[in-house]
């Protein structure tokens, strides 16, 4: 197997000479990097920054009368999250592989401290700690890193040992009783959204793990049961049941429940082709869009930039999934292809949920658009991610 990286330097195992070459920063690094994969989350997030602006640029109430308010926040957002995607490959994702027990310890504090004083509640869900300044933490997108790193050592420990061919029932068991502490904690702020990702994760690693496919029908059995329960004890909080009740019913309370599905969709339908021209949609513009820099960010795309500009960021979120996908099926190591199968899991399934609550095809969740959404919690988790996966291409092994 490959070795560890250390800084920019990593070995790599060629089996024609039995040896570890090691190589040079630029061949490690540079050559091996994704390019493709890299380059268009690039783009979404440059183009995130310019949707951002545009939402935000003439709402003195949330800029502070600082029209570049959100941009520079945005821009300097996206310059930490690269940043912790350098950090993330300088380390290796072996070397995190290692280091999963403290940062899923910190992940559990950080997501306990919510429900302190400490937690601030926005948009109905206590899943933010205010840490002053005007910046604030959502540790629940650092959760679904922590989970995913935290079941693919569990799954691949004894697989990449040789020991077993597939993870044993016991090893499934440990995997979920971990993911399910945070999952508990989540549903205590309530934050409805962060759960169902790391739903969607968990049942992408186990797929990709080769768990028995018992395990992801039960789960899914599991899962509509406890939505079933959810609703019928009443558990879930009055701004949630009226999320669900107008995606139900899309006509119901057009003024109230169901404003913000209704704009996003008269925002979207009135870009046309090619879009009014960014800085000139009139549904933007005249702010009738709530929390268009965040969840509905979208909306700005589909009214400025018309289908052509959506479109592209459709593409560009295929080409983020497409490298994905070819990463995890190159890996020569179980724990490498479990991690890029989570990420994957995750940014389809977000990606999906924004998008579709804003063609009125999901319910309203609370969930960002990857790299295109104002956020830094969500912005640093998801280049993180990004990390993550060139870790795991970077440090393949050669075969000639």
């Amino acid at each position: 197997m490959a070795g560890s990286a250390h800084g920019f330097s990593v070995r790599r195992y060629a089996p024609e000479r039995g040896t570890f070459a090691k190589l040079t920063a630029r061949d490690s690094v540079v050559r091996r990097l994704d390019w493709p994969l890299l380059l268009s989350a690039l783009a979404l997030s440059g183009i995130g920054s310019l949707l951002v602006w545009s939402a935000t640029r003439g709402r003195d109430t949330l800029n502070h009368g600082d029209p570049y308010y959100f941009l520079f926040r945005h821009l300097l957002n996206t310059g930490i999250g690269f940043a912790l995607m350098v950090g993330t490959i300088w380390l290796g994702h072996r070397t995190l592989r290692g280091a999963v027990p403290v940062l899923y310890g910190l992940s559990v504090v950080l997501v306990l401290a919510v429900l302190t004083p400490l937690g601030a509640t926005v948009n109905g869900a206590h899943a933010w700690i205010v840490l002053g300044g005007g910046f604030s933490l959502q540790p629940s997108e650092f959760t679904k890193i922590t989970i995913i790193l935290g079941m693919a050592m569990l799954l691949a420990a004894r697989v990449d040992a040789g020991d077993q061919q597939h993870p044993d029932h016991r090893t499934v068991l440990k995997s979920l009783g971990l993911a399910l502490v945070p999952i508990a904690v989540i549903m205590l702020m309530p934050d409805l959204g962060s759960v169902m990702v790391i739903a969607m994760i968990i049942l992408g690693v186990l797929l990709a793990s080769g768990a028995s496919n018992r395990w992801v029908f039960g789960l899914v059995g599991a899962g509509v049961l406890g939505a079933v329960l959810v609703a019928v004890l009443g558990l879930l909080d009055e701004y949630q049941i009226n999320r669900f009740a107008a995606f139900a019913n899309p006509d119901l309370d057009p003024a109230g429940v169901g404003y913000n599905t209704n704009q996003a969709r008269i925002a979207i339908g009135s870009g046309g082709l090619t879009g009014t021209g960014l800085f000139k949609g009139s549904q933007t513009t005249g702010q009738f869009v709530p929390e268009q820099q965040t969840d509905f960010v979208f909306t700005v795309a589909g009214e400025e930039l018309g289908f052509l500009g959506a479109g592209l960021i459709l593409v560009l979120l295929g080409v983020v999934l497409w490298r994905a996908c070819r990463i995890a099926r190159e890996t020569t190591e179980l724990y490498g292809t479990i991690v890029a199968a989570g990420i994957i899991a995750w940014f389809a399934f977000q990606a999906f949920e924004n998008i579709g609550m804003t063609l009125g095809i999901m319910p309203v969740a609370g969930l960002p658009l990857p790299f295109v959404s104002y956020g830094g919690s969500s912005m640093f988790a998801v280049w993180v991610a990004i990390g993550l996966l060139q870790s795991i291409r970077v440090q393949r092994p050669i075969t000639a």
